[in-house]
């Protein structure tokens, strides 16, 4: 069984990351899109609600399981027995720090297989930062976000 993982702190999860899970789910019989802990991080949404919007943006696709994990993601991957993991990248400089990434995972993990999946086009500028600045000062998210995540932050009060 061909499994997989895309792994980040999703705050919010947008449809850029969408598209890599959607391409992602059709290359492996599972794929787990699994919510670290970054400490150098300090997401704006908690916890419970990142993984509230990965379940529902992740639902439809049948062999997608939403997992939350601390520390290393090498760590993860081997406690389920995982070599692939996935990587959206947007542009050059997405490109360069996903790729010392792999580095560094491969000196923890010799059989780490890193799998870069290159945006469309037309969401080149749809990153995480850019959504919360959106939600900071109140401007359309639709172009960021799927509707069901964006009624998510509406339900949970933020704007």
């Amino acid at each position: 069984m061909n499994k997989a993982v895309f792994a980040g702190t999703f705050d919010p999860i947008t449809i850029g990351h969408e598209k890599v899970i959607e391409t992602a789910s059709k290359m492996f019989d599972v794929l787990y899109v699994s919510l670290g802990v970054n400490p150098e991080k300090h997401p704006i949404f908690s916890t419970e609600i990142r993984l509230e919007m990965m379940k529902k943006v992740c639902e439809k696709y049948k062999n997608v399981e939403v997992v939350y994990h601390e520390g290393m993601l090498v760590d993860l991957m081997k406690e389920k027995g995982i070599i692939y993991t996935v990587r959206g990248v947007r542009n050059d400089s997405d490109y360069a720090y996903e790729n010392k990434m792999h580095f560094v995972n491969k000196s923890l993990y010799p059989n780490i297989v890193t799998l870069f999946i290159p945006c469309d086009k037309d969401l080149a500028l749809v990153s995480s930062t850019a959504v919360r600045n959106a939600v900071k000062n109140g401007e359309d998210l639709s172009k960021y976000l799927s509707k069901e995540v964006i009624e998510i932050i509406r339900k949970n009060g933020i704007k």
